[in-house]
């Protein structure tokens, strides 16, 4: 009986942990909508085809408390 205990201890610690580790996101691993407007805006000024519309700067980014575990 202890050994099913232990196991299932082991078990809940490993899926808490996999939990916790995927709630956050990384960093910079992708463009932003705004960044890709941006982008898109200088890509139409290059090829001298029409501009898209202005896009309107993001709000300030927070951190997620589990951010630091990526």
């Amino acid at each position: 009986m202890r050994a099913g205990n232990t196991i299932t201890t082991i078990l809940l610690i490993g899926a808490v942990a996999a939990a916790l580790t995927a709630c956050g996101r990384r960093p910079g691993t992708l463009d932003t909508p705004y960044e890709a407007a941006i982008e898109a805006r200088k890509q139409a000024e290059r090829d001298k085809q029409p501009l898209p519309p202005e896009p309107t700067p993001p709000a300030e980014d927070r951190r997620f408390i589990l951010d630091g575990l990526l």
